[in-house]
């Protein structure tokens, strides 16, 4: 538990790093696009402000997810963390959209900006970005993770603008910027779409893993004294934290001490999947089941 506890701390944390180093090098972008005169970076400005709407966000529906149980909410706020994961990767795939429409069309009508202001700024914008990203990559979550894709765009992004920016020192090629920023842009979304279909799943309540259904209602079904197991259910909180239901058909002779000795055995083949919540109901072969619907 404790364990758990410090995770989550350190999650928080990492999250509070990329808010305020994605923020203030925002600021940062729209004064250098404006010095530069260049157009890519003040578009990647807002973007940026945009994913660190987006982080503020997260950091705090992280914060809200850890809060214990209420009467109206039963099994506690996690699911707000799943529910920032989903608006950071709508965000991200709206800003990937944005960024490759505002691309395309300069394929057609390249400009030159002042490419050793670029130079300048684009160190410096991989070297933030990739210190926040490096402070997520650690995360577990889908929250994390979908953060984790926020920042290595900005990454990505910065370093096609270093190249291009260096080549154009040399070159008047304006035409490399939009194409590789087509190219990080694709790639990046292809990832966060990825990770955003996973968090519809969940949202969804489908099995956290295709075959962990299957592997339970084998592991129930072989447990002395259970003669069927129905109406199990397994879904997810928010990725991480599972809930499994389920009701075991007791054989004919089950008595008190049968019975322990099933939940016994239960509890002991539940302990490697680490279930968060698990509600089991043991039935008699006499008496009807009140789910009737399966």
């Amino acid at each position: 538990m404790h364990n758990h506890s410090h995770q989550e701390e350190s999650a928080s944390t990492a999250i509070a790093w990329a808010f305020f180093l994605n923020l203030g090098f925002t600021v940062l972008e729209f004064i250098g696009g404006w010095l530069t005169n260049s157009t890519a970076i003040m578009a990647d400005a807002v973007h940026d402000l945009g994913d660190s709407l987006s982080i503020g966000l997260a950091w705090f529906l992280g914060h809200v997810s850890r809060k214990g149980s209420t009467e109206t909410f039963t099994y506690g706020f996690q699911r707000f963390s799943l529910l920032g994961a989903l608006i950071n990767g709508v965000v991200l795939v709206a800003g990937s959209i944005w960024v490759l429409s505002e691309a395309v069309p300069r394929l057609w009508n390249p400009e030159m900006p002042d490419a050793k202001g670029m130079v300048l700024l684009a160190v410096f914008g991989v070297a933030v970005n990739g210190f926040a990203a490096y402070k997520l990559s650690g995360g577990k979550s889908l929250n994390e993770r979908i953060l984790n894709w926020h920042l290595l765009e900005d990454v990505f992004g910065w370093a096609a603008v270093l190249i291009v920016a260096v080549l154009l020192v040399f070159f008047e090629w304006p035409i490399l910027d939009p194409i590789l920023s087509i190219g990080f842009t694709l790639f990046i979304l292809i990832n966060v779409v990825r990770n955003l279909a996973e968090t519809v799943r969940i949202f969804l309540q489908a099995s956290p893993d295709a075959s962990m259904r299957e592997n339970l209602l084998e592991e129930l079904s072989s447990i002395p004294g259970i003669e069927a197991v129905h109406h199990l259910y397994i879904w997810s909180l928010d990725g991480e934290n599972h809930v499994l239901t389920a009701h075991l058909l007791l054989e004919d002779n089950s008595d008190i001490a049968a019975q322990e000795v099933v939940k016994s055995e239960l509890s002991r083949r539940l302990e490697p999947y680490h279930l968060s919540h698990t509600t089991v109901e043991l039935e008699f072969s006499n008496e009807p089941c009140r789910d009737l619907h399966e």
